[in-house]
């Protein structure tokens, strides 16, 4: 008997899923619990594993569609099921109509090449491996075929940057006529007609594309944030030349006695989290007209994904030592991006930290995560001439590694002494790092 496959409740707030890509097709073998379609929802964008091993017969709810939970969405067959089992059209079906009366012979249709049309399906085939939903949509509406195009992705993966540089080539203005057919053009009035060919002029980046789910959560809750708490910011100098001395020293022999490599993240998370417990004020959140202080430090990561951006939470980051805090953040990262975050990993942070400098940014001005009070963003580390004061008081221009740290908080919680007593504290922790790695 088939097993459905249906939208998982991906935690108790939520209630609907979208299909963003399904990893297999109609006939295709699965395994248990082998990835077999993305969702995204408004929580966390997610691999979903297959419930039963066999064949996937058919696929009830396309790319892009948004379905209640517990819809199915379609069908896996047992091997031998399969078998006796008409595989299912990915579009509506019609009746096959009722054999015709005896009428005199007619002529003979023209032959179709089947090696021809074998070589169209597998080209099909592999273009729909290598390419989006959306790269697909674009080829369609430009008429390019996409054996042309050269993929920069993972495997030769055709990105949407591919496509719009191939269209943006003098020779794609005259769009290239797909020759892929079933039969002959003849054969149908209809195929004889081309398809509407866009105007050379018109540019890729002129379309109105649909946003994804992740998109419209993201830009909701950046509208929200920023018309829920009044923003300031404040920004730091911080000469870290003294941990980036103890990382370049310690991180080969770190990674062979812990597996995990070492970087600069936990220092700043473990710096924020000492002066958060000096400045409860900066770890609370309003509700209300009240003020909640948590009880403990749970420190959102911000992760820059190439579909968008999820913020994942270390809970409990306050109990944790340096070694806990690297490991933490790493398998939090790893699993953002490898789209196997749990809906209750993304919830709960009183604090976020993100890292524009990883891009070159000089520093950030961070919007607030709600119903977080601040978030810290990291710039970029640099080597730069600074004065430095010995012990007698004697001046010094030396080269040392410097980051720009932001703080953005609420200033209807946080008032600007106290931000920048904490930003100081913050920077005096690093500057002054006495810490065991491990």
């Amino acid at each position: 008997m088939p097993t459905d496959i249906v939208m998982p409740q991906m935690g108790e707030s939520i209630f609907e899923g979208t299909i963003t890509k399904w990893l297999k097709k109609p006939g295709d073998k699965v395994q248990r619990d082998e990835p077999l379609f993305e969702i995204s929802t408004d929580k966390v964008d997610a691999e979903i594993p297959a419930p039963a091993s066999g064949i996937l017969q058919d696929i009830k709810v396309v790319e892009g569609n948004t379905v209640q939970v517990n819809t199915v969405v379609g069908t896996i067959a047992g091997d031998g099921e399969a078998a006796a089992t008409p595989p299912v059209a990915s579009k509506a079906s019609t009746p096959a109509p009722a054999p015709p009366a005896k009428t005199p012979a007619a002529a003979p249709p023209p032959p179709v090449d089947l090696q021809a049309t074998a070589e169209a399906a597998r080209e099909e085939e592999d273009d729909h491996a290598r390419s989006s939903p959306l790269v697909r949509k674009i080829a369609r509406e430009h008429n390019v075929n996409l054996s042309q195009v050269s993929g920069s992705g993972m495997g030769g993966r055709i990105t949407k940057q591919d496509i719009m540089a191939f269209l943006e080539r003098p020779e794609a203005a005259a769009p290239a006529v797909s020759v892929r057919t079933s039969a002959p053009a003849a054969s149908s009035p209809v195929s004889s007609s081309p398809r509407p060919v866009a105007p050379s002029t018109v540019a890729i980046p002129g379309d109105a594309v649909p946003m994804t789910q992740m998109r419209k959560i993201i830009a909701q809750r950046m509208i929200e944030s920023r018309r829920t708490s009044a923003h300031v910011h404040c920004m730091f100098e911080v000469d870290i030349t003294r941990i980036v001395q103890l990382r370049n020293k310690t991180k080969s022999a770190f990674e062979q006695r812990h597996g995990a490599r070492l970087t600069f993240m936990p220092f700043f998370v473990r710096a924020v989290i000492i002066a958060l417990q000096q400045f409860p004020i900066v770890n609370a959140s309003i509700e209300g007209e009240n003020i909640r202080y948590h009880r403990h430090v749970n420190v959102g990561i911000a992760v820059a994904l190439d579909w968008g951006l999820i913020v994942p939470v270390l809970k409990n980051a306050d109990e944790l030592n340096f070694l806990g805090l690297q490991r933490g953040i790493s398998d939090l990262g790893e699993r953002a991006r490898s789209k196997k975050l749990k809906p209750e990993e993304v919830e709960g942070s009183t604090f976020t930290v993100t890292n524009p400098g990883q891009f070159g940014a000089v520093f950030g001005l961070p919007i607030i995560n709600q119903p977080n009070s601040a978030i810290l963003g990291v710039g970029g580390i640099t080597k730069a001439p600074l004065v430095v004061t010995d012990n007698d008081g004697n001046d010094s221009i030396a080269i040392r590694s410097v980051v720009h740290l932001t703080l953005g908080y609420d200033h209807r919680l946080i008032d600007g002494a106290v931000a920048d007593q904490f930003m100081a504290f913050v920077k005096k922790t690093l500057e002054n790092w006495s810490e065991e790695v491990g």
